[in-house]
């Protein structure tokens, strides 16, 4: 591979941004994307996969570089030698890269790569955390899996089209997609491919989601004519597949307390042909009371650590806290227990995060169940799909339903 100034200097950009001004990387990849016309499908992607994957071993070639925040320019085109080094690139012969110590980031690369925290690139509290909650084998296997590249996931979307025409369609544009043994609703590309600039994706017949995440809305068990509650809709990735399952019949209330995702989420519904989704800002208690013991089932896709997605978010490494981990574990209880009372007598509710933790999933689920207000609810099954056992997302479902 031979290396080009202007993408190298685009892809240090980006690091400073990411790591000093810590913006999140796929906002800072959109930006410097947009930054020269000129740039092919090739130059996109080196700009792309050449700063995830510096970011993603962040504390490995960070080390290796002998390097420490704040990260000057000259550290960060430190740390970029180390990835072309590793990657077996010949550095050009550039100042920044002068006097680069190849023998030296070699060695170093082989001793640290026997120190799992370094090997797999993640903070201390982290890897202490994983294999307290995991145990040490299941940890090193899902933190290996963790930090593979995603593959690209397609959703057919069932209201406009079926799997057969999708993939014709995308083949015309030369973009090969194949089924996914038990996912009905799910493609994966062959190759990875800027999909959003197909009819096909104009058209509304598909949205990207990761397969994991396609088996949490058939985990609920819809109907159509149903009232159902996505009461942590975000931009409504679920909801739209909901509304697929559902065949655009019945209701589908999408709440969140962010109005600008659920704006999205809206725009994205036309797109997909969605017609039985109704959108409600979460801004006082009155939005849930209004519908408690009313709805035939209840999604709460919970907000969470988001570790089981780290292989398309990687930088969520490098922000997360712990001091985070224990809110989110107060959040993810306090909204179990209120948005439960809108599930009718009879009706479901699925709780489900993307997360591999057992604090963030099955111990939640039963802290609920012991308490007043899940006092009525069962348990009838749970998943937990973990990384290193599917090859997706990790990713936590549980049914419950209200026997009251």
């Amino acid at each position: 591979m031979r290396l080009h100034r202007n993408l190298v200097y685009a892809v240090i950009d980006g690091l400073d941004k990411i790591f000093n001004d810590k913006e999140y990387a796929d906002k800072v990849v959109e930006q410097l994307l947009k930054r020269d016309k000129r740039w092919g499908a090739r130059d996109r992607a080196f700009i792309a996969e050449t700063l995830y994957e510096i970011v993603r071993w962040k504390r490995l070639y960070t080390v290796i570089a002998g390097v420490n925040p704040p990260y000057s320019r000259e550290n960060l085109w430190r740390v970029f030698a180390v990835w072309a080094v590793l990657r077996g690139i010949r550095l050009p012969d550039w100042k920044q890269l002068e006097g680069t110590p190849v023998r030296r980031i070699k060695g170093k690369f082989d001793e640290l790569s026997q120190i799992r925290k370094y090997r797999e690139s993640v903070p201390d509290w982290l890897d202490e955390l994983g294999v307290k909650e995991l145990g040490e084998a299941v940890w090193e296997k899902e933190l290996a899996a963790l930090n593979e590249q995603a593959a690209v996931i397609l959703r057919v979307n069932t209201l406009n089209t079926t799997k057969n025409a999708l993939k014709k369609a995308l083949e015309e544009d030369h973009i090969h997609c194949l089924d996914l043994k038990g996912y009905p609703d799910a493609l994966v590309l062959e190759e990875r491919a800027n999909v959003f600039k197909t009819e096909a994706f104009q058209k509304g017949w598909f949205e990207v989601q990761d397969a994991s995440s396609q088996l949490v809305a058939p985990f609920l068990q819809v109907e159509p004519g149903m009232r159902v509650v996505d009461a942590c809709a975000g931009a409504g990735g679920k909801t739209l597949h909901l509304a697929s399952l559902m065949e655009n019949k019945g209701q589908i209330i999408a709440m969140d307390i962010y109005g600008n995702k659920l704006k999205e989420l809206k725009r994205r519904a036309r797109r997909n042909g969605a017609h039985n989704v109704e959108t409600r800002v979460i801004d006082s208690s009155k939005a849930l009371k209004k519908l408690h013991g009313k709805a035939d089932r209840v999604l709460i896709d919970a907000p969470c650590s988001g570790l089981g997605v780290l292989r398309r978010n990687p930088d969520a490494k490098w922000k997360l806290q712990p001091e985070f981990l224990d809110e989110i574990r107060k959040t993810q209880q306090e909204i179990l227990r209120e948005y439960s009372k809108m599930v009718k007598e009879g009706g479901k509710l699925v709780y489900a995060t993307c997360s591999v933790l057992p604090s963030e999933n099955q111990e939640q689920v039963a802290k609920f169940l012991d308490s007043e207000e899940g006092k009525n609810f069962s348990l009838v099954k749970d998943r937990k799909i973990l990384a290193s056992g599917s090859g997706f997302d990790g990713f936590y479902l549980a049914l419950l339903e209200n026997k009251k």
